[in-house]
């Protein structure tokens, strides 16, 4: 299709009011206006024009992608990769023969890279905007009507579409922490810890989810001394599997990371050119003070809604600020829709963009479903974490019988001779029929490696299916069989 990415923010800063201009007649007979450019709206968008629709998508921002490409899994990407060769080179080369000397970060080169990186995914969003016959119109969309948006443009004008659909595709955006305000430069959300300027001797990261550790990572293996303050008492955020936690945790730890686990932050002041973090243990209260340069806020995401309009067709939104829809991603409006961030389920770009498919084809009288528990997760530390479908204590606490395979990289052949055998797979199975209950993946290709359980379990398969499946040798994909073979008839062949 395209691209992966997880997240997409809409920005919508307050516009002045200004005279009404209405947009040519050519475009007055629309059949879908999207609301967003990030990757639930620009898939939506071009798989409504493939499919023959009329197809407008309003975006504010001056690049299209949304969150996503622009300040989240793209530059965060860039970083990721980038930050782990650098570590390479300072540690790990000399033990593969490797000698080099006086290696140095040139930060603004490796920022430039990700500036590079991005504009070329952005401009190649234009592109295929373009070749798709998908007319692009920059500015503030709203919701004036059951048929109608207004963008609020950047010279001031106001421009009206009337449209036989509306697709709601805004995202969300970074919560803060309560008194304390971003400046994006000491106190930085995802979007600041991006662009720092300079390596922080400490920095003070508030959450140890997906996002906390990604960019806790970079900023780690770049020179500074993280510290990961979490209320839960596992890492890697909802939906992750204890073990897989608890084994991530530890590697990361060797690597650097500090972690302070069911610990609450209870407040932040800035002190001279730093900040002091205070906190407590969820249990017992104990009291503690942290130093840091730059605090980092990864408390999670809200849907982002303001200024959209909704109230003017009579849309109210749930108790956590989500747009509910339908199946069909219909709100109670029956020719509006929504999709990605704005909707339920998991926050993630490439949710987003199945949404956005099924519900362009659903216009034409499609019948398309997305099973939300096929979705994929991945945590692209190193090594990487993926996992789709239920952790063990999910299927514990349901009460069904199942087993466990378990295969570690430290058995596998192409682990052992890339010299990087961190991680496991595991596999659950239902003890009765077999079929794949859940996978879960920590290992330095996870995140390519999950995609292979996702299609089994979108098929149905069972844990026998992928252990009679002959996989390429050496891969670390055999790991994925052994442990399927594990789960199967309690043996691997490698173990």
């Amino acid at each position: 299709m395209s691209l992966i990415f997880r997240r997409v923010l809409h920005m919508r800063p307050l516009v002045a009011s200004t005279p009404l201009r209405r947009l040519s007649t050519a475009l007055d007979d629309t059949d879908l206006v999207v609301i967003g450019s990030g990757p639930g709206g620009y898939i939506a968008a071009i798989k409504a024009a493939q499919l023959g629709l009329k197809t407008v998508c309003v975006e504010k921002d001056p690049t299209l992608g949304g969150t996503c490409l622009n300040v989240g899994c793209i530059p965060s990407k860039a970083l990721l990769n980038n930050s782990h060769f650098y570590h390479m080179a300072k540690s790990d080369f000399a033990n593969r023969g490797i000698e080099v000397s006086d290696v140095k970060l040139n930060l603004a080169g490796m920022m430039k890279q990700k500036s590079d990186s991005v504009k070329a995914l952005t401009s190649g969003v234009a592109y295929l905007f373009k070749n798709n016959k998908v007319t692009h119109l920059r500015g503030l969309g709203s919701i004036t009507g059951a048929n109608e948006v207004t963008v609020d443009k950047e010279d001031g004008t106001k421009e009206v579409v009337k449209t036989k659909n509306i697709l709601i595709a805004t995202g969300s955006e970074p919560m803060s922490f309560p008194g304390v305000e971003f400046d994006e430069k000491t106190v930085v959300s995802s979007t600041g810890a991006l662009s720092l300027e300079r390596v922080p001797e400490k920095m003070v990261v508030i959450g140890a989810g997906v996002i906390g550790l990604e960019l806790g990572s970079v900023w780690s293996r770049l020179g500074s001394k993280v510290t990961a303050v979490e209320f839960l008492g596992h890492i890697g955020g909802i939906g992750i599997d204890m073990e897989v936690s608890k084994y991530l945790q530890r590697v990361l730890k060797k690597q650097g990371l500090n972690f302070k686990m069911s610990t609450k932050v209870t407040g932040a002041v800035r002190s001279g050119s730093g900040i002091k973090v205070s906190m407590e243990t969820v249990k017992g209260g104990k009291q503690e003070e942290l130093d840091c340069d730059v605090l980092l806020v990864c408390v999670g995401r809200r849907p982002y809604t303001a200024g959209l309009g909704l109230e003017n067709v009579g849309i109210t939104l749930d108790e956590r600020g989500r747009v509910p829809v339908d199946a069909a991603f219909k709100t109670s409006v029956p020719n509006i829709y929504a999709i990605g961030d704005v909707i339920h389920g998991p926050m993630l770009a490439h949710k987003a963009e199945d949404e956005g498919i099924i519900c362009v084809e659903g216009l034409l009288g499609g019948h398309g479903h997305l099973d939300y528990n096929c979705v994929p997760s991945v945590i692209y530390t190193h090594p990487e974490v993926g996992w789709v479908g239920q952790a063990e204590e999910g299927v514990k606490e349901k009460g069904v019988e199942y087993r466990v395979g378990k295969f570690p990289f430290s058995a596998n052949s192409r682990a052992k001779t890339n010299a990087d055998t961190d991680g496991l797979v595991k596999v659950i199975s239902d003890a009765k029929t077999d079929r794949i209950l859940g996978v879960h993946i920590v290992g330095s290709v996870a995140g390519e490696l999950i995609n292979e359980a996702v299609l089994a379990m979108e098929y149905g398969a069972s844990a026998e299916d992928i252990a009679r499946v002959c996989h390429a040798h050496p891969t670390c994909a055999e790991a994925l069989r052994e442990a399927s073979l594990m789960a199967y008839c309690g043996k691997a062949l490698n173990l």
